[in-house]
């Protein structure tokens, strides 16, 4: 069920809305706030997303099943009209909470209320044009322990740009950092992300280069050009691994406030890349 129609993905859709999916976790309720900001500076509608999971309803239907309270450590059954119960309540505060995130501009939204398996439901919302934003962590874990595996399955196979979002204080000097590789395509939808940000944030732009890349002077004065920013305000750095903790560090030394990387980019590509989204305390845009 929707709260208001035509909530499906449309391909021919060039402004895009900003979808936000919610579960009830504080996270959620964080990345909400983000994507208001974000649909209140583009003009974009707001979809929240909201899915009942499946399983968990089919797993209340055995006699067998019981849950543990997260405080109290209390086992009792896990029956299925109490599960029903709860998700009707969730949905019922994720419709409060999208009204309240968009009062303050007035903005255009609705709450998408779905039954299935999560990353099913979503990507049959998410268009190409569309930006996905979530918490990096769902209900079960605590801010920053792992990025939720709902998460790590829509940065993998979402058609549009997703933003993991976190809460953390930005840096008052701080900038956006994007990645930049030997892949063009991939790199402009890059510099296109980060252009998005820049225009309503107004930061400056570090571009950070793979070992083995390199950037010449009308290069540089061409990305200039697409951010929207001066030469001035942009810095290369290169960077000389991929492990986690070097990309940390020289996240830290520029103050980093977001980064932008595309998918198909080798930090993404290593085996240690969920370490270094979980280590790093600030939003994450992922483009295709």
């Amino acid at each position: 069920m929707t709260d208001t129609p035509a909530d499906q993905a449309d391909p021919g859709n060039t402004t895009g809305r900003v979808l936000v999916l919610l579960d009830g976790s504080r996270m959620s309720y964080a990345a909400l706030q983000a994507a208001a900001g974000i649909a209140s500076n583009t003009g974009a509608d707001v979809l929240g997303v909201f899915v009942e999971e499946l399983n968990q309803l089919r797993s209340a239907g055995y006699g067998f099943a019981r849950e543990v309270g997260g405080s109290s450590g209390i086992s009792r059954p896990l029956a299925a009209g109490d599960v029903e119960q709860r998700m009707q309540r969730l949905a019922n505060e994720a419709r409060r909470a999208l009204a309240g995130a968009v009062a303050s501009y007035g903005g255009r939204h609705s709450l998408s209320v779905a039954r299935g398996h999560v990353i099913d439901e979503v990507l049959a919302l998410a268009g190409p044009q569309d930006l996905l934003v979530l918490g990096r962590v769902g209900w079960s874990s605590e801010p920053g322990a792992r990025l939720g595996s709902t998460a790590k399955g829509l940065v993998r196979r979402s058609r549009g740009r997703v933003l993991l979002w976190c809460e953390g204080r930005a840096e008052t000097l701080g900038r956006v950092v994007v990645f930049l590789n030997d892949h063009h395509s991939a790199n402009s939808r890059a510099v296109q992300a980060t252009a998005d940000v820049v225009r309503h944030s107004h930061r400056p732009v570090t571009l950070l280069l793979g070992a083995d890349s390199t950037v010449s002077a009308d290069d540089l004065k061409g990305v200039a050009q697409d951010l929207g920013i001066q030469e001035s305000e942009l810095r290369v750095r290169s960077l000389p691994s991929t492990d986690p903790a070097v990309v940390a560090g020289i996240l830290r030394q520029e103050r980093a406030v977001e980064l932008v990387l595309s998918r198909e980019c080798t930090l993404l590509q290593e085996p240690g890349a969920e370490r270094l989204l979980v280590a790093l305390n600030l939003p994450v845009t992922v483009t295709p």
